[in-house]
């Protein structure tokens, strides 16, 4: 594409050279005779054309700036050539038409030059400003009055766009509760009244507001001004006296206004052939007009930027070449500077601010995120201060195209969360120890009472529910600290090792056998052949298991069969637990993984035996190997668990 575009300009500036060639070579003949030797007119037109066509492919390949010096010498060495010829040998050396075509071929060439760069300005500003133009500025000219009538008691509102003429032409109309009446014979004079004062706003940019003379109400001008220009002007009618205090206010929604007009004024122009705007005045206008939309999206994108400054994270945005384009007070504060100092800094002077010993190459860091993509994250541990910060390094892409733009800086105060966390597992710590002593000593006087022939049978039959209730309690406690200690873990911390998940499949099998056949329940392998190994802990990965199996078979009839199978997909590992139980109802499917959530079944009670932890430290384990669970079920028919891992 380049080269074509290249080929193209040469062949048109060629062109261009050989017009003003032979214009200048017509000119040649238009001179009076001087009675002097001319040479041949074919040689004579040769001559001409190449000079010219040489001048206008050193001014497309060069430039007038550095080439002007050449053209210049060029210039001054045809005249001497000329003039010599004309003193000395009475010879006509085309002196004449020379400079006419070479000033004439400088003339085209260069304001071809500017047409191309003024039709790719033109394109490129047409598509920036018509991404950005709001089609639908009459909706935000109407919401914006909707704003202003719930702080002002506004009875009538009138927005005017003012036309090239400098006329006024209302776009959007508001009535209020308290509107005027239609057959109000005030109406009239009021409505000019408040002509006037908007032609006076619009004049002189200011606002301008009059109390009628009832003194209960009052009319106000509001001028709509974007940089300096007046795009139109806002006209209301409160039903009540104009407050000076309201100046502000009504300045600002203006603003916005005024940015919503241009947009419209934009969108709503006709669109000419950028080829031709050079030379128009409604060209040239509506240049002005794609401008102005622009400086307004922007103005509204530093409000967007602004909201950063007031959240209590720390964010730095840098661009990237390293410089800095905002650093909050709140990552002013983290980092102990001003914004003096932060003004003489860059990306990587801001980030040695946060140096630790995990976080000690900045360099390294950002150039992952550069050369990947993915974000960089970790906790920094600044024991002097008694902080704990999370650092995220970011690559920020522009919207449409998906292009790398700048670097994000993310700082997060979670020192509070963590002495939150610790405090929270000393209490648990605490009172799982506090809890298991007395339910040791329950459980194992009730046992003993229980195995107490003297005691009488109803008697009995309570030391048995204190009994089972106490080591449901003890099973609750062990299940509970086993997820809560698993959720405290980073991925790191479990112990991973090539594991075969058929093999864990088959032990636990073996295991729960006895289990089963209490319940009369078929408990079955169905292997698959060459299974991959896993990295995962074996004791974790094991229990998961188990607590699949298990539930499959306490739920499930009598004479049912459980089948337990492995299976190879695509880089995972599956393993599906199948029964033919009761099933879970479909608003239950999601919540079963959550902790201390039993299904209640219709015309049951929940299950008093289950502690409601069991799915939920399956879930856990899962995703702490980087895998995902799955439920498949229908009432009446079973359930389908399965979870996946990644093979090695």
């Amino acid at each position: 594409m380049i080269r074509i575009k290249t080929l193209t300009s040469y062949l048109s500036t060629s062109a261009l050279g050989v017009f003003a060639g032979l214009a200048g070579y017509a000119s040649w003949h238009l001179l009076p005779d001087l009675d002097l030797s001319s040479p041949d007119p074919q040689v004579a037109a040769t001559v001409v054309v190449a000079y010219a066509v040489a001048l206008a492919l050193t001014i497309n390949r060069f430039g007038l700036r550095r080439s002007w010096r050449w053209i210049l010498v060029s210039a001054v060495f045809v005249t001497g050539v000329g003039i010599a010829g004309f003193e000395f040998l009475n010879l006509d050396l085309l002196l004449l038409p020379l400079l006419f075509a070479g000033s004439m071929s400088l003339l085209l060439v260069q304001l071809n030059r500017v047409w191309s760069l003024d039709r790719q300005l033109t394109r490129t500003l047409f598509k920036s400003s018509s991404s950005n133009a709001e089609t639908e500025a009459n909706t935000r000219l109407m919401s914006g009055i909707k704003l202003l009538n719930t702080v002002l008691p506004l009875s009538e509102a009138v927005v005017f766009r003012l036309d090239d003429s400098n006329a006024l032409e209302a776009v959007a109309r508001f009535k209020g509760a308290a509107a005027p009446n239609s057959q109000d014979p005030r109406r009239n004079s009021v409505w000019r009244e408040g002509i006037e004062l908007c032609q006076r706003a619009a004049k002189t940019g200011t606002l301008f507001s009059e109390t009628l003379a009832d003194q209960k109400s009052a009319t106000v001008a509001v001028p709509l001004l974007h940089e300096g220009e007046t795009a139109g002007v806002l006209l209301i009618r409160l039903a009540s006296e104009f407050s000076a205090d309201d100046t502000a206010l009504l300045e600002a929604v203006g603003s916005q206004f005024a940015r919503n007009l241009e947009r419209e004024s934009f969108s709503k122009s006709p669109a000419r052939t950028p080829a031709l705007s050079f030379f128009s005045h409604g060209g040239g206008r509506r240049k002005l007009d794609a401008l102005n939309v622009l400086k307004a999206v922007t103005v509204e994108q530093r409000c967007e930027a602004s909201t950063l400054l007031h959240i209590e994270d720390g964010v730095a945005i840098a661009y990237l070449d390293g410089t800095l384009t905002l650093v909050n007070p709140a990552l002013l504060g983290f980092a102990g500077l001003t914004l003096l100092q932060v003004a003489k800094m860059d990306l990587f002077d801001l980030l040695h601010k946060f140096r630790t010993d995990i976080f000690d190459e900045p360099e390294i860091a950002v150039r992952r995120v550069l050369q990947t993509g993915v974000e960089y994250e970790g906790e920094l541990n600044f024991e002097a201060k008694s902080q704990i910060l999370n650092l995220r390094i970011s690559l920020l892409r522009e919207t449409q195209t998906n292009k790398a733009i700048g670097i994000a800086i993310h700082l997060k105060d979670l020192t509070a969360t963590k002495e939150y966390e610790k405090l929270k597992s000393d209490m648990i710590s605490l009172m799982s120890h506090e809890l298991r002593t007395p339910l040791t000593s329950i459980n194992g006087f009730a046992e003993l009472l229980t195995a107490d022939e003297t005691i009488p049978a109803q008697a009995r039959e309570f030391v048995s529910i204190i009994a089972n209730e106490s080591q449901r309690m003890s099973r609750m406690i062990n299940t509970f600290l086993s997820v809560t200690q698993l959720q405290r873990k980073d991925k790191q911390e479990v112990l991973k090792i090539p594991l075969r998940l058929d093999e864990v499949v088959r032990e636990t099998i073996v295991s729960l056998q006895p289990t089963a056949k209490k319940k009369r329940i078929r408990l079955i392998e169905q292997p698959a052949h060459r299974i991959p190994p896993v990295a995962a802990d074996k004791s974790l990965i094991t229990q998961a298991v188990k607590n699949l199996v298990n539930n499959a078979i306490k739920y499930s009839p009598e004479r049912t069969t459980v089948t337990v199978s492995t299976a190879l997909e695509a880089e995972a590992v599956r393993v599906c637990v199948e029964d033919r139980g009761f099933g879970i109802p479909a608003e239950a499917k999601e919540r079963v993984w959550d902790k201390f959530y039993r299904v209640v079944r219709e015309g049951q009670e929940k299950d008093e035996e289950s502690t409601g932890l069991g799915l939920s430290f399956v879930r856990e384990v899962v995703e702490q190997h980087g895998g995902h669970v799955e439920l498949d079920s229908e009432e009446g028919r079973g359930s389908r668990f399965s979870f996946t891992l990644p093979r090695l």
